[in-house]
């Protein structure tokens, strides 16, 4: 039975990325929309996962407030998917009327610098096509971090679609990655990593909203061994084709404390970044997944909740494989 799970997740995906690029924009566009609605009325385990994180993000809301967000998240996770199994045919052209970023100065001095540049973002929007406006527009090749998928032919399916869109993918394979993406930005170099939720023990704990959770050490880790500029993003989307974003001010290392110590405090300023950013379009948010650790203990045995194989994509790249907080040599994975 699981593998004939894997087999029918692997043919849906190939089917979608096969069928909606070759569909009219709007109408791409509309069974989007058609399919997060239906989704919604149904009323699963993502959709209820994804009010009672909503719920967090606006604690006034209304049970009648929470389900017009997550209806509106459904429909931007849905645009999120839509996007991305078109972007392969998008010109460069197309790319750059898709989207308008604020302050990208601090990613170009960043860069022109020759220090390297981390860029940590959460689970809002598009963060594809953000990537590959980086490196369509911009011109910067960049790498990120992929988990391991179920079936491989599914993994090996984000693999080459990303590597398609000009970025290089690191498979999530421990330290010898974390040495990887080390080297890049030593060498003045881009990575880009998802960074809003970590389930593993080395997660670090954050106040979000009010409550503790667990986020990967993995970009403060690599900005303090590597020198490199640590910058959140955050992006949305508006009543517009053209989706949204700001790269918010560097997160500085702190000039005292161990490296577990200085880690910590730059993981809480990403979460409080990634905050600001969350609460401003709660609907972005794409958070199907249980996140805050309250909610993690009241899991049952064997429960995954909304916690499917699209998601767990998704919510893997922030990984910097290997990086903890606790100390290690110089030079190697954190």
């Amino acid at each position: 039975m699981s593998d004939l799970k894997d087999r029918l997740a692997d043919g849906l995906y190939g089917l979608g990325w096969a069928t909606v690029k070759k569909l009219p924009e709007p109408v791409a566009a509309g069974l989007g929309r058609r399919i997060a609605d239906l989704a919604w009325k149904r009323r699963g385990a993502s959709v209820l996962r994804l009010e009672s994180n909503l719920a967090r993000v606006v604690p006034d809301a209304t049970p009648e407030r929470l389900a017009q967000l997550s209806k509106a998240g459904m429909r931007s996770y849905m645009r999120y998917w839509m996007e991305s199994f078109r972007l392969p045919t998008w010109s460069k052209e197309r790319v750059e009327r898709g989207i308008d970023i604020k302050d990208i100065h601090y990613l170009k001095e960043g860069l022109a610098s020759g220090r390297g540049v981390v860029l940590a973002l959460p689970h809002l929007a598009n963060w594809d096509l953000a990537g590959v406006w980086v490196t369509r527009s911009l011109g910067v090749p960049f790498t990120t971090v992929a988990e391991r998928l179920k079936p491989e032919s599914l993994y090996d399916r984000f693999v080459a679609y990303r590597e398609s869109l000009g970025m290089e993918v690191v498979p999530h394979t421990g330290g010898s990655a974390f040495g990887r993406l080390a080297r890049r930005l030593r060498s003045g170099g881009l990575v880009c990593l998802v960074a809003d939720r970590d389930l593993s023990a080395s997660g670090t704990e954050v106040t979000f909203f009010g409550d503790t959770a667990r986020m990967p050490a993995g970009p403060a880790i690599l900005a303090q061994q590597t020198g490199a500029l640590l910058l959140p993003v955050t992006l949305w989307y508006d009543d517009t084709p053209v989706m949204k974003g700001r790269v918010h001010p560097p997160v500085e290392v702190p000039g005292a404390g161990t490296r577990a110590e200085k880690a910590a405090v730059m993981t809480q300023a990403l979460a409080d970044a990634f905050a600001e950013g969350i609460a401003d379009h709660p609907e972005d948010w794409h958070m199907l997944q249980r996140l805050w650790l309250a909610d993690l203990e009241d899991r049952g045995p064997g429960e995954r909740g909304a916690e499917g194989q699209v998601a767990d994509e998704r919510g893997a790249e922030g990984q910097a494989p290997g990086a903890r907080a606790p100390e290690r040599r110089e030079g190697g994975a954190a």
